[in-house]
């Protein structure tokens, strides 16, 4: 994980819960999950990044 950066984010107690129910719901981590919704809005608006083996999206069942 040498390709990351750590940065501190504040948010609202309520949004951070309703975060990790998701992850948990979709088996993923809080970080990951936050990492995959951040990828899906970029997508959406059409920035996508360019793709990385070290860092693909990956969809859970």
């Amino acid at each position: 994980m040498a390709d990351r950066k750590a940065f501190l984010l504040r948010m609202d107690p309520e949004l951070l819960a309703a975060l990790q129910r998701m992850a948990d719901e979709e088996l993923r981590s809080l970080n990951g999950q936050i990492e995959f919704l951040l990828r899906e809005a970029l997508r959406r608006r059409g920035r996508e990044m360019k793709a990385s083996s070290k860092n693909p999206i990956r969809k859970r069942p």
